[in-house]
């Protein structure tokens, strides 16, 4: 009855309100609970929303959906919905998703949402009428429409309350009957029916996959990588057009390091091994790779020392050729298609060639290290070599050459944590300046954040996690030029992109950098080829009474709560019995105002 309302009305406002209230501090961690059986969230502006196909607002929203209780939580049956609680316990199991509410229960929050914004409801004796967040319920299909979410986004002038914008989100699907699809002129006209417009705007967005269109192999690999370019133009003039050269376009590309068909990945090995001597460091416990060298790394580095000791005026690679070929290195064994995009350096000195010998192909225990660096020093201090070494190595090995040129060298014990961390030393000098050569040579960036991708102040592990963000730029780099043909004048701004994230955020290969492009610069890739989501927004008035239509297509599921697996919603059928047609998920969002003074 009406008090029934009233109380619940009272209540939804005071619980969305210290909710809020709570958000401007610090988004809420946990979901609350509203009665039994409703989870609200507080999503904050710089968050993704699930809802931003959708709806383009920016600000804090509420989600709604189902609360999910935990068996084990014990949780009483029935709790008064005064209470508040926090929905911790309700939290599933964490590889299940949000559950949506019943388009019926939908239906009844978006009443109580809207009536505790109408400033005409007085009878509720709501103290203090403040503009709450938009809502939007996550719905589960049940209804002959396929609503899949319900939104309410209060409008305002200053601080009153003037009206309530509804949304609508439909879905079927997936299908690839395309009968089934809309009339771009069907959906214009219905639009200005429903909103008594003379003239509407329509806006285009399109997104094709390119790391797939664009790939060398058929095989699969499970990866994370991911190339997309979105594109939006204005103006679309049918269903599924392809969009015109003159749209803006981004680049989004997530990538994950370690694909064995990468140009790079014999480098990505190098920094692997570079990664077990600094966990070693840490941890007094390195993981020796089994040796694939016939001889040992002790062989090997009394080779390398006695072809040096014939050589009494230093030794130089970048003079012989012939020794830049002997020199075993997997920057060397970079594939020959891409050797002009990643080439080994020519100037590897004495301390770079001895990591390329001493590194995962040969160096298997601990022992073996010791006695390598213990034939090196003792070559120093007879003065038997007196190898080359760049200017500005800060390797403890690279102090001894230096001493060792003056006749005398330092006292060095073997033993600890001491021999590892000098061939981390030296990996991390050899490792940057690969790096370095690419970036400046390569990509033709001036580094402008050189010194805090390559700088010696700070920890050794410090340096190592930057090269790993040096490293995840390279893979960036080589994918953009091998798979894409990307030419200088587009490596360089995303370089630069990719520069600025890593100076200011730790390592992470989920990261979307985004670059914005021409859409000429990748037509060939998408042009004969289906978009993964294709969508146009028909839209008329301006400001708050602007309303807008939505009509997309996609290849995933629009929405997380809905899948073809738990509902009848989605067919999983194709047309005339081809699984060659693309299958698309229909999704269709509508708009309504109501004004309330």
């Amino acid at each position: 009855g009406i008090p029934r309302k009233k109380t619940l009305c009272t209540l939804i406002f005071s619980f969305s309100f210290r909710i809020y209230e709570e958000g401007r501090e610090s988004i809420p961690e946990h979901p609350y609970l509203f009665e039994t059986d409703v989870e609200i969230c507080l999503i904050g502006g710089s968050c993704k929303s699930p809802t931003e196909r959708f709806w383009n607002g920016n600000n804090m929203i509420y989600i709604l959906q189902k609360a999910r209780h935990n068996e084990e939580s014990g949780l009483m049956e029935e709790s008064k919905a005064e209470d508040a609680i926090y929905a911790s316990e309700l939290l599933p199991k964490e590889s299940s998703g949000p559950v949506a509410l019943s388009v019926r229960r939908a239906k009844q929050l978006i009443s109580l949402f809207t009536m505790v914004q109408n400033p005409n409801m007085t009878h509720l004796k709501i103290s203090e009428l403040v503009v709450l967040p938009p809502l939007w319920i996550r719905c589960d299909g049940s209804d002959p429409e396929h609503t899949c979410w319900l939104g309410a986004e209060p409008l305002k002038a200053g601080n009153k309350i003037t009206g309530i914008n509804f949304y609508m989100v439909t879905c079927d699907g997936p299908t690839a009957d395309k009968t089934c699809f809309a009339n771009l002129e069907e959906l214009k006209m219905a639009h200005k029916m429903k909103h008594h417009s003379s003239v509407v705007m329509t806006k285009g967005f399109a997104q094709y996959e390119l790391i797939r269109a664009a790939a060398i192999e058929d095989t699969i690999v499970e990866s994370e990588s991911n190339i997309y370019v979105d594109i939006t133009w204005n103006t679309v003039d049918k269903i599924l057009e392809t969009p015109p050269l003159i749209s803006a376009a981004t680049l989004n590309i997530t990538l994950e390091s370690g694909d064995p068909r990468s140009p790079v990945y014999q480098l990505y090995r190098e920094l692997q091994f570079l990664l077990a001597l600094a966990e070693g460091l840490k941890t007094s416990v390195t993981e020796w790779p089994e040796p694939v060298e016939s001889e040992s790394a002790v062989e090997l580095v009394q080779e390398f020392l006695t072809d040096l000791k014939k050589k009494l005026d230093g030794y130089c690679i970048s003079g012989n050729s012939n020794e830049t070929e002997k020199i075993k290195c997997d920057t060397a064994a970079v594939d020959s298609s891409i050797k002009s995009i990643f080439s080994e350096r020519g100037d590897l000195d004495f301390a770079e060639q001895l990591w390329c010998k001493m590194r995962s192909k040969c160096v298997s225990s601990y022992q073996e290290l010791i006695e390598c660096f213990t034939l090196i020093i003792k070559s120093l201090e007879r003065g038997e070599i007196q190898p080359w070494i760049h200017q500005g190595s800060s390797s403890l090995l690279s102090k001894l050459i230096q001493q060792s040129y003056h006749g005398k060298i330092e006292v060095v014990s073997l033993n600890g944590i001491t021999p590892i961390q000098m061939l981390l030393e030296i990996g991390l000098d050899k490792m940057k300046k690969d790096y370095v050569s690419f970036f400046i040579v390569k990509s033709g960036s001036c580094l402008l954040f050189q010194d805090y991708f390559i700088s010696t102040s700070v920890d050794l592990h410090e340096q190592v996690h930057r090269v790993q963000k040096l490293h995840h730029m390279l893979e960036i780099m080589v994918s953009c030029a091998v798979l894409l043909q990307f030419k200088h004048e587009n490596l360089f701004p995303l370089t630069q992109i990719c520069m600025k994230y890593y100076k200011e955020n730790p390592l992470n290969e989920k990261h979307v950098f985004q670059l914005p492009i021409r859409p000429a610069l990748v037509k060939k890739f998408y042009q004969n080829d289906h978009p993964e989501i294709w969508k146009v927004d028909i839209s008329s008035g301006h400001g708050q009474k602007e309303v807008k239509t939505t009509w997309q297509v996609s290849t995933n599921p629009p929405v997380e709560h809905i899948t073809s697996n738990n509902t009848g919603l989605f067919s999983d059928s194709t047309v005339n019995g081809s699984s060659e047609e693309r299958m698309y998920f229909i999704t269709m969002a509508k708009c309504s105002q109501v004004h309330f003074t």
